[in-house]
């Protein structure tokens, strides 16, 4: 059972890939559960907040239940991850924040951290591919390092796959693309979002 593997390779690896973690149904439901308007992303948190598209070059939204049914789906499959997390590992997870990014082509994001500053609230980062045409050449992999800058591994943004990796462990990447690329990036949180 891939729950299973998420857990077992969480805790001796700190990352895992679950390939078929959506359906191509589903990821076009939430893909038409999606408002027109997107913003440009930002970088940094509260005071220090700002654009800056030589570090990041994509649009996002924030999901929400009122969205639809498609997105509240999704939102119940994350809170059943978030609870057997806690469950297996003892995380302390409290809640799960997500949003949906679209890279247009020549879109990426520059090598970074997931908890900037050493903050520590997001516990583990999770990304839904959504890119049911996706083909060698069309370039957005994410690249995940270790903390000494070693590469660990390439992963094409193919739809239906989700990889959840430790927060603070693993320096990451999104290469530049070569043709429109969407996904869910999402973090557990160890504390409650106000």
């Amino acid at each position: 059972m891939s729950m299973d593997k998420l857990i077992d390779s969480l805790s001796s690896q700190g990352w895992y890939v679950w390939d078929d973690f959506m359906s191509l149904q589903h990821i076009q439901a939430i893909k038409n559960s999606i408002p027109d308007t997107l913003q440009d992303a930002r970088i940094g948190r509260g005071d220090t907040l700002q654009g800056n598209k030589s570090i990041r070059a994509d649009q996002t939204v924030w999901l929400e239940p009122e969205m639809g049914e498609p997105i509240v789906n999704y939102l119940d499959k994350m809170e059943q991850v978030r609870q057997e997390l806690n469950c297996q590992l003892y995380l302390g997870l409290r809640d799960f924040e997500t949003h949906f990014c679209r890279y247009p082509n020549g879109g990426f994001y520059k090598k970074h951290v997931d908890n900037p500053r050493g903050q520590g609230r997001r516990k583990v980062t999770t990304v839904l591919y959504m890119n049911e045409t996706w083909q060698a050449g069309d370039g957005g992999e994410l690249v995940v390092y270790d903390k000494e800058n070693n590469q660990l591994f390439e992963l094409e943004p193919l739809a239906g796959r989700m990889i959840f990796f430790m927060s603070e462990e693993f320096p990451h990447e999104v290469l530049p693309t070569q043709q429109k690329r969407e996904s869910i990036a999402g973090w557990f949180l160890t504390e409650k979002l106000l």
